[in-house]
């Protein structure tokens, strides 16, 4: 055999076509941040003279409820979105069991489809179903005898919160649907072979073959759930922009609001790095534990 070429270093002047990306990057991303992190501290006042306050705005934060009702939201929005998990992965099992491959090919497809719409729009559909006037879920319970049930379902407190939740219901076009997927194909098939001459049953199966074999993929979900709930906030912001009476408050809108409405720019600064700190915290802590895994089972494989 020809020994392998080796590859040959890049001159260093090559790199300098990175440098207009770079810049791009710091003005546009690090160059926000760091100055969002140094305003914080003042009562800053965009062309005009700004205040230091020290750690004010942060002794404010800890004080605003209306912030720490964001949090609670999130809370409802995290643990609702790990339970809207279980429709996936029904999906993904019953998929799975088609023995005929075209058909998963298809099906496969038609239940990935909505991915491609953009999420602007698949919400701005469903404001259009809850709307109590003309939406499709109120006209439909007047269909069938059930007018009494029609309600404002995002313009009532007690409601609205549930109904940001199901948009996008049942939840099967997504991440953890091609994850689950992805994880029950790459099974061996001798182990379902030995399954199935043991006599396993599907459901047995799915106890103790399927979900501890994709017990790494769940965990990697898991923390990408946590960080994307952080981030949540444009459903909310395009159909409810918090309301009704902050019922669907989310930090990010609580953000915009202290910004924007009450142009107080430095307590905006003050909670934008507080939930920027949080978020690259989880973020750091996704990517230990990845680390971890791969690196043990690095060493169970030596």
């Amino acid at each position: 055999m020809k020994a392998a070429r080796r590859r040959k270093p890049i001159r260093w002047f090559a790199y300098l076509s990175l440098l207009p990306l770079l810049v791009l990057i710091g003005l546009f991303a690090y160059y926000p941040a760091i100055s969002g992190v140094f305003w914080s501290f003042f009562d800053w006042v965009p062309a005009g003279d700004s205040t230091f306050l020290g750690f004010g705005n942060y002794l404010t934060m800890m004080q605003d409820e209306i912030w720490w009702q964001s949090f609670r939201n999130l809370g409802v929005i995290f643990v609702f979105g790990i339970v809207s998990w279980i429709l996936p992965l029904i999906a993904a099992e019953l998929l799975i069991s088609l023995r005929s491959a075209r058909w998963q090919y298809v099906i496969r497809t038609l239940l990935i489809i909505p991915m491609a719409f953009p999420g602007v729009v698949t919400a701005l559909v469903w404001g259009f179903f809850y709307d109590p006037n003309s939406g499709v879920i109120n006209k439909g319970l007047e269909a069938i005898g059930l007018g009494a049930l029609a309600h404002n379902w995002i313009g009532d407190p007690d409601t609205a919160l549930l109904a940001l939740l199901f948009v996008g219901f049942p939840f099967i076009a997504g991440l953890p649907f091609l994850i689950f997927y992805s994880s029950l194909q790459n099974i061996p098939a001798e182990v379902l072979e030995a399954a199935e001459l043991d006599g396993v049953g599907r459901v047995r199966r799915f106890w103790t073959i399927d979900l501890p074999l994709m017990a790494s993929q769940i965990r990697i979900l898991v923390f990408l759930a946590v960080i994307g709930t952080l981030q949540y906030g444009f459903i909310a912001y395009l159909l409810t922009k918090g309301g009704p009476d902050n019922a669907t408050v989310v930090p990010v809108l609580r953000t915009i609001d202290v910004a924007f409405s009450a142009a107080d720019w430095g307590y905006a600064a003050a909670l934008s790095t507080a939930l920027f700190v949080i978020t690259l915290g989880f973020s750091a802590f996704v990517v230990f534990v990845r680390r971890k895994d791969t690196g043990a089972a690095d060493g169970g494989e030596m």
